[in-house]
């Protein structure tokens, strides 16, 4: 008789006390990022304009922060978070005089995607450090995945855009190729399942937003928040370059708040920052920790 058994990944010895787990020890794999704000579009300018002219011609203006708030969800998403807002909804209701319906928010997110391509003429230029930081992570042998809350009519315009510049992942999920986009884990997994990697452990999410810091942690894998160049400190480069120091400051330790605060393993200003961050994350997995 074996004295021995596996149930799942324990091995089990029926007359000892201690249970051996099966651990991934190895490296990095892949590293999955967000679009813009993380690796385009400094600042998100670009849904950002789309969805406060949206509103706009609906009648209600609506604030920066009010555009922002949801950033990182499925846009159709988006546009239903906005409107729970409770002084966004007051507009609507003096406007339209009822609340919004489905209806309502499908012809919304229908002229809110040929607003963000337009949008993206002027606010997809490459962040800094982008191209070193690829270059570097595949000289490390990662694969590169790419999501966003983006459908796949922006994405698909937003391809060449990119690879003009120089910037090619070697996958590409849009928010409506998954039953549900952010902050549930499919579109990390879907990435993991084009790029051929397991374990999901080997997997590094990097995001400027809460929602896409969450949809890496539900999908198992480690997190990394990018606070200068994405939503939150809401700044193209140029403008990171002039804004007083004391804003900027104030701005960026908001930014890092928040993303420390969704469950972030790592915060950085840029992804510059993260071929450092990977490298430390082997180290982690060598000595036998997990996400």
């Amino acid at each position: 008789m074996d004295l021995h058994s596996v149930k799942g990944d324990v091995l089990v010895n029926p007359r000892s006390e201690y249970r051996v787990t099966r651990r991934y020890q190895g490296k990095v794999k892949a590293v999955i990022f967000d679009w813009a704000g993380t690796v385009i579009d400094c600042g998100v300018l670009s849904p950002t304009k789309a969805f406060i002219e949206l509103f706009r011609e609906e009648g209600v203006d609506v604030t920066n922060e009010e555009a922002r708030a949801p950033m990182g969800m499925h846009k159709r998403a988006h546009i239903c978070k906005m409107l729970e807002g409770e002084r966004v909804r007051r507009q609507w209701l003096a406007v339209k005089g009822s609340p919004p319906t489905t209806e309502d928010i499908d012809r919304m997110y229908a002229r809110f995607v040929p607003k963000n391509i337009a949008a993206l003429q002027q606010h997809s230029s490459i962040i800094d450090g982008t191209l070193e930081c690829v270059s570097e992570l595949r000289g490390m042998g990662v694969k590169i995945g790419s999501c966003t809350g983006y459908p796949s009519a922006i994405v698909d315009k937003l391809k060449p855009i990119a690879a003009a510049q120089g910037y090619t992942p070697d996958a590409y999920v849009s928010a409506d190729e998954v039953p549900q986009a952010r902050p549930l884990p499919y579109m990390v997994w879907l990435n993991a399942i084009r790029l051929d990697v397991s374990p999901i452990e080997a997997v590094v999410k990097v995001d400027d937003t809460v929602d896409g810091i969450k949809e890496g942690l539900t999908a198992g894998c480690w997190a990394v928040g990018v606070a200068k160049t994405g939503n939150y400190v809401a700044a193209p480069e140029d403008e990171l370059d002039t804004m007083p120091r004391d804003e900027l400051e104030r701005k960026l330790n908001g930014a890092y708040d928040l993303l420390h605060d969704a469950g972030s393993h790592y915060v950085v200003d840029s992804v510059k920052d993260v071929p450092a961050v990977v490298r430390d994350i082997n180290r982690r997995m060598a000595a036998g920790e997990r996400p």
